[in-house]
């Protein structure tokens, strides 16, 4: 099989989101003789690639550790949309035939134009096709940027449309390396609990058919 990690690295150069907590790594205690050394790190729940959970919208909503460690685990599809231009859009996803209760990843020119440098036009999910998917109820969503929703904008439905309806969101996704197609998802957010969302881990996996 072959593995994809696509996950952002967190480092000091790690970009974040305008206005997010920055991310900072120092030591915090350091014992040479007893061969041991800790770090201390600072960082907001939305950094690097990370999962919004429904209460990052929805004051009510289900905080991180409600959501069924089963929907970030299994099948899922990658759906190449890096010609589209400025969002990703209903006529985006009918044409790739999206059904209920699939996992979607999206691959956008964000992915293309890579992580080191925060750009304000990144390609995001337009709110009709939000609402599309949520009223498809696929099971999870995720995307090749910081926010599934425009920068600056007012209409908030790429989060609530989804988030309404318990369908979490994998944001900050670096699918440079993947080819659109069938894989398996593995997406471990870490375990706090009563929050709106966590930094997680992500991989692909794509099995390989030896006999080919």
């Amino acid at each position: 099989m072959k593995i994809f990690d696509v996950s952002l690295p967190l480092n000091d150069k790690t970009v974040i989101y305008p206005g997010n907590v920055g991310l900072e790594i120092s030591a915090h205690h350091e014992m040479p003789e007893y061969a041991t050394h800790l770090s201390k790190i600072t960082m907001g729940s939305h950094t690097g690639t990370h999962v919004d959970a429904p209460r990052h919208a929805l004051p009510t909503g289900a905080s991180l550790d409600k959501i069924p460690l089963e929907t970030f685990v299994g099948p899922c599809r990658v759906l190449d949309f890096t010609k589209s231009v400025g969002s990703v859009s209903v006529e985006d996803l009918k044409r790739e035939k999206v059904k209920k209760t699939e996992r979607i990843l999206v691959k956008t020119q964000n992915s293309l134009r890579g992580f080191t440098t925060f750009y304000d036009d990144y390609v995001f999910l337009s709110g009709d096709a939000a609402d599309y998917l949520a009223e498809l109820g696929v099971a999870l969503f995720g995307i090749d940027y910081f926010s599934v929703k425009q920068r600056g904008s007012k209409d908030q439905r790429p989060h609530t449309s989804l988030l309404s309806k318990n369908i979490p969101i994998i944001e900050g996704l670096d699918l440079s390396q993947v080819p659109a197609g069938s894989y398996t998802l593995v997406c471990l957010p870490l375990k706090f609990t009563g929050i709106e969302g966590a930094p997680a881990r992500v991989v692909l996996i794509n099995a390989i058919d030896e006999n080919l």
